[in-house]
């Protein structure tokens, strides 16, 4: 019998595996003693857990960034930040086509599953797109935050750190060089980086289709229920988010009370957009209310929307959700969005999605709470 091909295995099987390999990777050069200032290299768990964070673009570190790894190392954590948050097979493809090799359709499968998307026709046409819009927006972000942070440092050190924010940023990851753990607290009431890490996180987590969508626009002259559902959920949660930290920290002395008005804004505004799965920060989370740290914990659970560089349950998951439950109020069967109905299967998998998620959630927070007393 035939041995059947590496392709023939289920897509997300090949994507895991994919993603598990690039770790390992990632964290065998982390632990190099050239990719630390000590020349030591990393201990191989916190080399993991780096990896791990960097390509699944969470921002969680044990060690600063900044003051931790030489240039290679944090080159390796931004290519690693750039792999994770456009997937492999995005840059497989990209090889692929500076290679001129022809894209299988066992390959564009992959790609189908690995975007989210609904059919494998034009798969390769957005690919294009996305590393067309991905070189657009992080040079663009690039520019401006290096013109930014010319007035605090030197002019090379600048663009370098405008580069690996923009990056970082746009594909919500949050790793940041300030070092000392700051993240971006030093610009809280700075209107220029405030509204450019705003705009390249929120870009990076509306999804390819919905940018793709947008792109298009001028000749469709229409945009499907997916990209609806995303620029509503995405705006209420970003609008919403803003109003209640402004509300909830506005006297708090650590935070927002010793700021201007247009600080408190900003701050608020930042604050309610990075939770979805970005990491950078503003304001010092140690600071905050309990209030607001739940809405952040919501926040954060939500995430970004499907096919995004981003986490979480999803913006349209979310939707789905509350959709059923206002039905189910108003005593109603189907779920019905701008006059589209939701098919059943697509709300099951939003309730199996979010169960799954909750129970993982609390499992690990059982877990800690047993091994991290305190």
């Amino acid at each position: 019998m035939k041995k059947r091909p590496i392709y023939s295995l289920d897509p997300p099987k090949v994507l895991v595996a994919g993603f598990a390999l690039i770790i390992i990777l990632g964290a065998f050069l982390l632990t190099l003693p050239i990719a630390t200032t000590n020349g030591e290299g990393l201990p191989w768990l916190d080399a993991l857990f780096t990896s791990t964070s960097a390509t699944c673009v969470t921002g969680l570190v044990v060690v600063d960034t900044g003051t931790t790894f030489t240039l290679f190392g944090q080159l390796v954590i931004l290519s690693l930040i750039q792999v994770g948050g456009l997937g492999f097979m995005t840059f497989a493809t990209f090889f692929a086509f500076i290679l001129g090799k022809r894209i299988s359709l066992k390959e564009r499968l992959l790609l189908q599953e690995a975007l989210n998307n609904l059919s494998v026709a034009g798969i390769v046409r957005l690919v294009k797109r996305i590393l067309i819009f991905t070189l657009v927006i992080e040079l663009v972000g690039a520019i401006l935050l290096s013109i930014r942070f010319a007035f605090d440092m030197p002019l090379s050190r600048a663009i370098y750190y405008g580069i690996f924010h923009s990056v970082s940023n746009f594909n919500n990851a949050g790793f940041d060089l300030m070092g000392e753990f700051r993240s971006l607290t030093g610009y809280v009431e700075d209107p220029l980086v405030t509204l450019v890490v705003c705009t390249l996180i929120t870009l990076g987590g509306i999804g390819f289709i919905v940018m793709n969508e947008v792109y298009e626009y001028r000749q469709t002259r229409r945009f499907s229920l997916h990209t609806k559902v995303v620029f509503l959920t995405s705006s209420l949660l970003v609008v919403l988010g803003t109003v209640i930290i402004f509300l909830f920290e506005f006297n708090n002395p650590k935070t927002l009370q010793s700021l201007s008005m247009s600080g408190k804004f900003l701050g608020s505004l930042f604050q309610a957009v990075t939770p979805r799965t970005a990491g950078s920060n503003t304001l010092n989370i140690p600071d905050l209310t309990q209030p607001t740290l739940f809405l952040i914990i919501i926040l954060m659970f939500i995430g970004a929307s499907s096919g995004s560089t981003g986490g979480g349950i999803k913006t349209t998951t979310l939707a789905t959700l509350l959709g059923a439950v206002w039905s189910q109020i108003k005593g109603k069967e189907d779920v019905v969005f701008f006059k589209r109905r939701i098919p059943y299967d697509t709300i099951y998998k939003a309730l199996t999605v979010t169960l799954s998620g909750l129970l993982l959630v609390m499992t690990v927070t059982m877990l800690l709470t047993i091994t991290e007393p305190g």
